[in-house]
Order: C-alpha cells, then structure tokens, then sequence
C-alpha cells in the first residue's frame, strides 16, 4: 500500500455518519450513491471521536504540547521541549534513529508530516488544561504532551479521556500519573515514585546501613507526597524511620524554616523529594545553613541541570534518574540519541529530552503499527503490551495501566577533580531492571476507562 493511500484510509472523503444516513443508501462495501460518490466498506465502522478523523484528513497532523516556560520548572520544561523538537524533527525526515525504534516510519507518520504546537504551563494545571483545550478546538490535535508536574500530568490524563484524545506525560514522577488517576487514553514511558524507591533504596541501605534516621523536604502536591511514602515504605523495611516531614509549597522562594526543623531532627540522612528550582534552591540554603555538614544528602528523583544549578553541592550524592548521557556506552541507540542532540542545541542531553524523544517515537511506532490515527485502535495496538527498543534498552508498555516497564539509572555525584569534561557530573552506579521495581498494576487503584 503506498504513503498516500495508508494515510487517506483514515476516512478518506471525511464522511460522517450523517452524511451515509442522509444518502439513504445501504452501508455495502462499494454501494454507489445517487451522487456517484462511492462510500468504502469502512468508513462507517468508526463513527468521529475527539479529532478523529478531522485531526488527521490532510498532509499535517498536530502535536499539543503544554510544557513549563516559565516559573520554577522552566529549566527542565526547555529541556523536555527540546527532546520533543528533536522528535518532530527526525519523524519528518525519516531520521535512522526514529526508524530504529519504529521502523515502518519513512517520512512522517502514516505519509503525513508532524507540527509541534507549543504553550508555556508554567506547570500549572489549569494553565495547561487551557491550552490544550485550544489545541483541540481550534487545531484539532492528534496527541497532546507535556507535564513536568504531576498535577499537570494528572490534569492533562482527565482531559484526554474526557475529550479522547492521546495524552502522553512528558516528567510524571507521581505514582497516581498511572495509579488512581490512570486513564485509557494516556501513556507515561517515565519512571516514577515506586521505582524510584525499589532502586535507590538498596544502594542506601547498603551505603549507609539499616536503621537510620531520616529528614524528608516534600513538595506539597501529588508528586511529592507519592514519591515520600514510597521511599518511606520501602525503607520502612530496612529499620528506616522519619523524624520529620517538611512539606512546602511549589515555588517557596525560601526554605529557612523547613530547614531549621531538619538540622534539629537528628536525622542521619536528608531525603530531599524537591524538583526543578526548589530543588536547587533547597540544596542550596541546606549548605548556607550547614545542614549538609550534620548528615548524608539523597534526591530520589533526579532534576535535570541539578549537578550543574546547585554549583557542584551533588557531589558524593546518590540520586535516581531516567537517563544519564554516559550510558551511550552502553547503549548504541542513546549513543545516537546525544550526538544528535548535542549537534542541534550544543550540550548533552538531559532525561527530560530523553523522555519526551521516546514518547514521541513509541506514539509514532504505534500508530504506524495500527495503520490509522483512530486513537482506540492505537490504544489497542499499545496495550499488546509489545517489546521494543529506546534509549536505554527494549521495554514494554504494560496494558492495565499504561506504564512503560524500563530501568531505573542510579548515579552518584563526581567531584570536580574527576569530571572528564563540563558535563561530567555523575557516575553511573548501576542500571536496574524495570520489571522487578514495579506494584501490580491495580496496586495503586488503577481503573482505565472506556476507549470510546
């Protein structure tokens, strides 16, 4: 089947159902109409649902993405569109590295070209939600994007289920991003609070011993709170105990008080759950106030630029991430993955391009794979629940809560004296599997809705 006729069957003449009912004609495969239009057996099988087919009938299809511009996630939100340009960039010229991952891609998808629309959320739900809201009306976009806060991403899962329409998360560390608010219509390749914690919880229990103390720094919306209790249960195990909680609002330009109540705790060990400019911010005023002299420094989600913001403070501490740009040695498809994006923007990526490039690339392989943009068929194609490549090995979608089952990266911060280049700022401490570090998938109460 050629690239024109691949891409038209989608509905090729548009017709609505009304438009077949008002024809007055029987619905058999070829019926000629008193018109002389000839209606194909399949175009009423599927009646229209959220932009389908009007989002994908000419040469373009639209990509929504809402991603922080401004505000205390800028940083990582520029980072995360980066990878996503990147994405559009080599979906439309059949780049080696997209047709590696999704190899029925040549140039676009199905035949038609990508446009990425972008909004600043300033991760803000609401913000985010109206702008996407846009997208669909007045662009009729194909698939929206973008998070970096998990209210956003929570926000953006019921808006794509309400208005069916794909929504994959760009940064979602919350565990209800796939857990209680899991949704049919939204995907997360990212890895988040529960497998952040069933990974780095045995390198600190093995560096630092059973039965410590800890001191928490806890953003106060639905990221922070899911990743501090999965790190709380899972060390819960080893003997660990909290003696103090510091939960602060997104945005809090000073952290002196949650910081005094840590240096007073006894804590052995500061587990900082801060992301974005909160992070660095509070990992900052913790040295001013000497509390990184009293006790061990973990961040059990990794910030992207974290190393680099906070001025080399990182050094010696264990985080977790996504994806660290060394593990090109690794794995030749990320080795690909940082030339090019080194070549277009003039440094090494960061998990947050990493992210948003794979979620872009397995979209495209699905909907390849599916022969249509008709979002339940691809929701179906995704939840065969089939292995494929990305950056950082083979990996696979699980279809009872749309989660990417992929490892977790720990690192460790290098001293200056070590770092080979200005970019150099962790060791990779190990690669662990995704399948062993994940809950049942209705362990956080998981139930996805209906695909119309």
């Amino acid at each position: 089947m050629d690239k024109r006729s691949k891409g038209d069957r989608e509905f090729k003449a548009a017709v609505s159902r009304r438009t077949l009912l008002q024809a007055g004609a029987g619905l058999v495969g070829g019926t000629l109409l008193p018109s002389g239009l000839v209606i194909p057996a399949f175009a009423a099988d599927h009646p229209p649902i959220g932009t389908w087919p009007a989002g994908s009938s000419g040469d373009t299809v639209n990509i929504g993405a809402a991603v922080p511009r401004t505000g205390t996630y800028a940083v990582q939100g520029e980072d995360e569109l980066k990878g996503m340009q990147l994405a559009v960039e080599h979906i439309n010229e059949g780049h080696e590295l997209i047709r590696k991952i999704s190899p029925k891609t040549k140039k676009g998808v199905l035949g038609k070209q990508v446009k990425l629309l972008v909004a600043d959320s300033a991760a803000k739900p609401n913000e985010a939600v109206q702008a996407q809201q846009r997208f669909i009306t007045e662009n009729k976009v194909v698939l929206m994007t973008g998070s970096t806060s998990s209210a956003v991403a929570v926000a953006l899962n019921k808006l794509a289920q309400r208005e069916k329409v794909l929504y994959v998360a760009a940064i979602s560390g919350s565990n209800d991003t796939t857990g209680k608010d899991c949704v049919r219509y939204g995907f997360r390749q990212c890895f988040f609070g529960q497998t952040a914690a069933a990974a780095i919880a045995p390198v600190m229990i093995k560096q630092f011993g059973k039965n410590k103390k800890a001191a928490y720094m806890t953003p106060d919306y639905t990221y922070g709170h899911t990743v501090t209790k999965s790190m709380q249960d899972v060390l819960a195990k080893a003997g660990w105990t909290t003696v103090t909680n510091q939960v602060s609002p997104l945005g809090a330009p000073d952290y002196s008080s949650y910081l005094l109540n840590v240096a007073n705790s006894g804590a052995d060990v500061l587990i900082n759950v801060n992301w974005g400019h909160d992070a660095v911010l509070s990992i900052q005023q913790a040295k001013q106030f000497g509390v990184l002299d009293k006790m061990k420094l973990v961040v059990p989600y990794q910030v992207p630029f974290l190393a680099r913001e906070t001025g080399g403070l990182m050094e010696g501490v264990y985080a977790a991430t996504d994806y660290w740009w060394t593990l090109e040695d690794k794995y030749p498809l990320a080795k690909m993955f940082n030339d090019a994006f080194e070549k277009k923007f003039g440094y090494k990526p960061e998990w947050g391009a990493e992210n948003s490039y794979i979620g872009f690339a397995h979209w495209a392989r699905m909907v390849e794979d599916t022969g249509s943009f008709y979002p339940p068929d691809v929701i179906k194609t995704w939840e065969k629940g089939t292995t494929i490549p990305s950056l950082v090995g083979d990996v696979h979608y699980r279809p009872e809560d749309h989660q990417c089952v992929r490892p977790v990266v720990i690192v460790k911060g290098k001293a200056k004296k070590d770092m080979k280049n200005k970019e150099d700022w962790y060791d990779i401490v190990e690669v662990v599997p995704g399948d062993g570090l994940m809950q049942k998938p209705d362990a956080f109460g998981c139930k996805l809705g209906n695909y119309t």
